[in-house]
């Protein structure tokens, strides 16, 4: 937020990890988070939005009526005759019924303009080029303006990030007082993120979300206390609840998934909890029949686990993210392929133990494949980039982050397959420039990621102007990404956003 005494200019907000930080009110509840659903759009959520010049007939011929400059919250303030409030907020809660919003009758100009400003048919095509941050301060510019931000449409595919200090407030006697939650209520939020909560924390949210109980669809718990009773209370009475999210919470175990886990859960992530092993997986396989996406991360799952799937989620799950799954081998592969054929989605990030083998039974029975992450495994060769692009003629995705054995040689396999769309060979060593000859032949690609490739000269990264229907170029710790380097590319692929 820009502050007129000093001159910043510094943006609301910086993404981080994908979590959007918002300013925040002065009402002692620390800050909140909202997290936009695709990462595209979480690397966009901070940047100063484009609002066309012309946004109605009635705005075109009004070049006199005062537009707040998106990049200073403060001059939206300025044009309600309020001032943005000092210090932190939480977005989505209300503000208190005592603070003073302007009406339609105080904003400065004449009855016309003052109209315009309050017109919901514009405002409700004006708001759509604000961002998630962007929009919570407009919101707190008068009334009107919060009346028609707080439609859930312009709200859709975001979730709100709550810490447990964020949940009470602390009354005059010195008591805590669990806060309303009526904003995110009316904004229509039915997905939440609660990180450090405890079993209490988690009864004293289901008892003051109006939408609790069925208009919750996915709840993400991180680095929380909750136990098996705590888990098993929340996927008890928040019935509408179909995504479940837990990292870092080792206070629950294996028992917990047992006596809680409900056939309606399509979505299931578990990671970074310490408790979770193999006979955690045989709960998921035998008590979520509907399964269609299962994210996990656990270093003590093996081999076996990946037996226990049965013929049902064979063919309803379609996604699958092994992450830093240590123990699993070629075997463990085996035992996937054949439990869940159907896989569009497969991730074997940080699964070091898998080699060309394990990649060869991939690309002979999962023809379905649309993503595949092979990141950070060591043992991959550009053997198994020749079985990748000789079966998967689907596959659209390809992520060789830290795949540190393939070389230019795997590449020319790759410029094969003309459905890739998306590259990443995030510091792969070995790639040259004569390996990226071999890509300009790709006209599929639109994204691809060169970051910390330390062999790519300027010379061979300036052939890259010949994909131009690339749209975007990933070159963070290149060396041989100059100045002189990114100025060709503004001037020869126009469409293509270069990351420096």
């Amino acid at each position: 937020m820009s502050n007129p005494r000093n001159g910043d200019t510094k943006p609301p907000c910086l993404p981080r990890n994908g979590l959007v930080k918002i300013p925040t009110q002065p009402n002692g509840l620390g800050s909140a988070s909202i997290t936009k659903g695709t990462p595209a759009m979480k690397n966009r959520l901070c940047q100063p939005s484009s609002v066309p010049a012309i946004l109605s007939p009635a705005l075109a011929h009004r070049s006199d009526l005062p537009i707040p400059s998106l990049a200073s919250p403060l001059s939206l303030a300025a044009l309600a005759s309020v001032s943005s409030p000092p210090g932190p907020s939480l977005v989505g809660l209300n503000t208190s019924e005592g603070s003073e919003q302007p009406s339609p009758e105080r904003l400065p100009g004449s009855p016309s303009e003052r109209q315009l400003a309050v017109d919901e048919k514009i405002l409700n095509r004006l708001f759509w080029y604000f961002s998630a941050c962007e929009k919570c301060v407009l919101a707190q510019v008068c009334k009107a303006w919060r009346r028609v931000l707080y439609q859930p449409k312009f709200w859709v595919g975001l979730t709100p990030v709550l810490h447990t200090k964020e949940l009470y407030n602390i009354l005059p006697s010195g008591e805590k007082e669990f806060v309303s939650l009526q904003g995110f209520a009316i904004r229509g939020f039915d997905g939440f993120c609660l990180v450090g909560v405890s079993d209490l924390d988690i009864c004293e949210f289901i008892d003051n979300y109006p939408l609790s109980k069925k208009g919750v669809k996915s709840m993400s718990l991180k680095r929380s206390t909750i136990t098996d009773a705590g888990l098993e209370v929340m996927l008890e009475q928040m019935q509408g609840v179909v995504r479940l999210e837990l990292s870092g919470c080792n206070d629950f175990t294996e028992a917990g998934l047992w006596s809680s886990l409900n056939a309606r859960i399509t979505a299931l992530s578990v990671s970074d909890c310490i408790n979770v092993a193999d006979d955690a997986i045989a709960a998921i396989s035998q008590l979520l029949p509907n399964l269609t996406e299962l994210n996990l991360q656990a270093y003590h799952v093996t081999d076996t686990a990946l037996a226990y799937f049965t013929a049902k989620q064979g063919y309803t799950t379609h996604t699958l993210r092994l992450n830093s799954c240590w123990e699993i081998t070629n075997h463990g592969v085996v035992n996937m392929v054949h439990s869940l054929p159907n896989l569009s989605v497969l991730s074997l990030s940080g699964c070091s133990k898998v080699t060309d083998d394990g990649v060869e039974l991939v690309a002979e029975n999962l023809r379905k494949l649309r993503s595949l992450d092979l990141s950070w495994c060591p043992r991959i060769t550009d053997m198994a980039l020749e079985y990748i692009a000789c079966d998967l003629h689907k596959l659209e995705e390809l992520v060789l982050d830290r795949c540190v054995r393939i070389t230019d040689t795997g590449l020319s396999y790759l410029s094969t397959m003309s459905s890739l769309r998306s590259l990443y060979l995030r510091w792969c060593c070995q790639v040259q420039d004569f390996g990226l000859k071999h890509l300009l032949s790709m006209g599929s690609l639109r994204l691809l990621s060169l970051a910390g490739c330390p062999l790519l000269t300027t010379t061979g990264l300036s052939g890259l102007v010949q994909l131009q229907e690339l749209e975007e170029l990933e070159l963070t710790n290149c060396p041989g990404a100059t100045p002189e380097l990114f100025k060709y590319f503004s001037q020869h692929l126009p469409c293509c956003m270069v990351i420096e």
